[in-house]
């Protein structure tokens, strides 16, 4: 990765703006944060806009409030304001859903820091490593390599709880011995790993806990060998509850605890269609199913966001499209 035409752009430039993908997760919200207290550090002048709210439980990583809500009419000359716009933790611009036409529009300098799969070139350079576990990881090493600042509890803070998160708790297939190593360094900043953690995971408020409730009873598992969970949620549930689309997260990973799923599938009805996230074990990528229908993400880890389609009706598709992809593996397995 080039990190020093990242450091060029960053040294002959004055004003940022940073954003990231809807609906953003703590790896989004630390990448933000910790890049804002980079670019503060070296006395540039800094926005961040995003087009959904910090969830109530990332909240903590932004004490100060520094993180906008997107308003049209605050907010629409920024784009043309500042000298560089800044993309973190995603690779397509659709995600950025109302920002979209005002990110693509501007005739200012734009780059994408991000770990994901199959990006789109929606910005003038990319900086991506989809072997990193992380954006957060990529911040990381970005600092290690130019020594542009040096990485206080203000930085590391943020880039723990992305690279924590982003790992499973240091449990994913991406949690190699360079992470433990930069998780390690962290610490000595001064990050303290159980008040990062109870901030994300035990912070629940008592919709959450009840939407889970409902969530757990819909789940159903497909198969020969009930290596297919699903499970489900609608906006009525979602309502209900008073629990918000952030409080989801995390919810299909449960699915996976079962002994004989391979596969689990979280279809989350919204306002405007639905969204599907796939997680699945081992060397099954849900990554390549994602992508028939537009989605993305990693091997083990993908999404799909429809608007057009009634969910109820899709979840059979996808479930029949899940079981031919793992007979074929098995097949090839067997060949």
């Amino acid at each position: 990765m080039n990190y020093k035409l990242l450091k060029q752009i960053i040294q002959e430039n004055n004003s940022f703006l940073l954003t990231t993908h809807v609906n953003p997760d703590a790896d989004a919200i630390g990448s933000e944060m910790a890049f804002y207290f980079l670019l503060k550090k070296l006395g540039k002048e800094i926005h961040i806009i995003n087009t959904s709210k910090t969830p109530y439980y990332l909240e903590f990583m932004d004490a100060a409030n520094v993180i906008q809500y997107f308003d049209e009419e605050k907010h629409n000359d920024i784009f043309n304001q500042v000298d560089v716009l800044i993309a973190l933790d995603f690779n397509r611009g659709q995600r950025m859903v109302r920002l979209e036409n005002l990110f693509r529009q501007s005739a200012k300098l734009k780059i994408c820091i991000d770990h994901h799969e199959d990006p789109e070139e929606f910005t003038d350079y990319l900086f991506s490593e989809t072997s990193f576990a992380a954006t957060g990881q990529i911040i990381y090493n970005f600092i290690k390599a130019t020594s542009l600042v040096e990485i206080d509890l203000s930085i590391a803070e943020p880039l723990y709880a992305a690279i924590m998160t982003d790992t499973g708790s240091f449990r994913f297939d991406r949690t190699t011995a360079d992470i433990h190593y930069i998780a390690a360094d962290l610490l000595n900043a001064g990050v303290k790993p159980n008040d990062v953690y109870t901030n994300i995971y035990n912070t629940s408020r008592i919709g959450k806990v009840k939407l889970l409730g409902d969530a757990l009873q819909s789940l159903k598992l497909y198969g020969d060998k009930n290596e297919i969970a699903v499970m489900t949620i609608s906006n009525e549930a979602m309502k209900k509850s008073g629990a918000d689309e952030a409080d989801t997260d995390g919810f299909v990973n449960l699915c996976l605890t079962i002994d004989t799923v391979q596969v689990a599938l979280k279809f989350l009805e919204l306002n405007e269609g639905f969204k599907v996230s796939l997680r699945s074990k081992g060397e099954i990528s849900v990554q390549k199913i994602a992508a028939e229908f537009g989605g993305g993400g990693h091997r083990n880890a993908s999404g799909i966001r429809i608007r057009e389609k009634n969910m109820n009706t899709f979840i059979p598709v996808l479930i029949e499209k899940v079981n031919v992809f793992l007979n074929s593996l098995d097949q090839n397995k067997k060949s």
